[in-house]
C-alpha cells in the first residue's frame, strides 16, 4: 500500500514521521498532532498533499485544481475536455507543472474511479483528499422526467462520487487520515420544480456525506458538504441563451432576487474547498457548508424569476 511503511525516496522526505509525496513541505504544518516547523502561509496550506478532483477542466473544480497547486498540492483532475486539461497544465507554468496531471475517464464507470485513484496515487505517493465536484444538472420537471435523463443525473451526480469515495478509502485509510469535499447543493432542500432528477441526487449525496462522516470519523477521515449557491457557468450561460434569455438576465437576477445584491463567482468558493481540504479543518467533519450568499429557491423573492 502507500504510504505508511513506505520508505523515504530521493528528493523527498519524512515530515513528523509522515511520508511527503512532493518532495516539498519545507515548512509543512500538522495541525492534528500539533507539530509546526516554522508555520505556514496560506499559500503552502496543502504543502506536500495529493489531492484529486472531478470535473476538474471547467469552473470551480478548474480554479481549485490551479489553486491547490499554487498551495503547494500534487494534484490529480479527472474530466472529458483534454483541450482545456492541456491549457489548465501549461497555465501552471514549468515549475509546478511536475504536480499536476490530468486523468482522462468516464466516471459513470466504477472501473474509471477506481483507474483515477490508482493513477493519482502511483504519481504522487498516495492520496490526501477528494474533491467531487464533477455533476450534472438538466432541466426536467418530475412530469418531464425520462427514465433515460434520470439514470443519466444519478449515474453521474451520485454514483460517480459514491465509487470515487468507495475507491479513495484504502489510500485514506493508508494515510491514517485525509479528507473528502462533496458539492451540495441547495436543491438537495428544496428543488426547483424543474430540477425534480438534480435535487433528488443531491439529496443523495448528502446521505452518502453523512454517512462517511459518522462512519469514518474514527480513521481521522472526514467528509464535508459544501453548498454552492448560484454559479453561472458556461453551461448555464449557454443554456440561458437557449431559453431565449437577454444577455443581462443574469446580472438582473442577481441584484433582484440574491440577498446579497449579486450571483456568486467560482472564486467566491476556492478558499472554503481548500480550507476543507486542509488540516485546518481537522475537526470539521460532516459538516453543511452553505456558502449561497442567502440564497434559497424557495424564498418568496426567487419568484421574480
Amino acid at each position: 500500500m502507500f504510504g505508511r511503511g513506505q520508505q523515504s525516496r530521493p528528493g523527498r522526505h519524512q515530515a513528523g514521521g509522515r511520508f511527503c509525496p512532493c518532495g516539498l513541505g519545507k515548512s509543512l504544518i500538522h495541525i492534528g498532532d500539533r507539530v509546526m516547523n516554522g508555520g505556514a502561509s496560506l499559500m503552502q496550506r496543502l504543502e506536500g498533499k495529493s489531492i484529486v478532483i472531478t470535473g476538474g477542466t471547467k469552473g470551480v473544480g478548474r480554479r481549485v485544481a490551479l489553486a491547490a497547486v499554487s498551495a503547494g498540492a500534487c494534484v490529480t483532475f479527472a474530466g472529458r475536455d483534454e483541450q482545456a486539461a492541456a491549457e489548465i497544465i501549461k497555465e501552471c507554468g514549468p515549475e509546478k507543472r511536475t504536480r499536476i496531471q490530468f486523468a482522462a475517464g468516464d466516471l459513470r464507470k466504477p472501473a474509471d474511479c477506481e483507474k483515477l485513484m490508482q493513477t493519482a496515487a502511483q504519481a504522487y505517493g498516495g492520496i490526501d483528499g477528494l474533491f467531487n465536484y464533477a455533476g450534472i444538472l438538466p432541466a426536467a420537471t418530475l412530469m418531464e422526467t425520462t427514465a433515460e435523463l434520470f439514470d443519466d443525473v444519478f449515474a453521474i451526480d451520485v454514483k460517480g462520487p459514491f465509487f470515487c469515495c468507495k475507491y479513495v478509502l484504502p489510500y485514506l485509510l493508508d494515510r491514517q487520515g485525509g479528507s473528502i469535499v462533496n458539492t451540495g447543493s441547495v436543491h438537495a432542500y428544496a428543488g426547483e420544480i424543474d430540477r425534480a432528477a438534480y435535487a433528488c441526487a443531491k439529496g443523495a449525496l448528502l446521505t452518502l456525506t453523512k454517512h462517511l462522516s459518522m462512519n469514518y470519523a474514527r480513521d481521522k477521515i472526514r467528509c464535508n458538504w459544501l453548498t454552492m449557491g448560484w454559479v453561472p457557468t458556461p453551461g448555464e450561460l449557454a443554456l440561458r441563451q437557449a431559453e431565449g434569455r437577454e444577455a443581462g438576465w443574469l446580472d438582473k437576477i442577481g441584484r433582484e432576487v440574491m440577498p446579497m445584491g449579486r450571483l456568486q463567482t467560482v472564486e467566491d468558493h476556492v478558499e472554503a474547498i481548500l480550507y476543507l481540504l486542509s488540516d485546518a479543518s481537522s475537526q470539521v467533519t460532516g459538516s453543511e457548508l452553505q456558502m449561497t450568499g442567502g440564497f434559497w429557491p424557495a424564498a418568496p423573492t426567487y419568484q421574480h424569476r
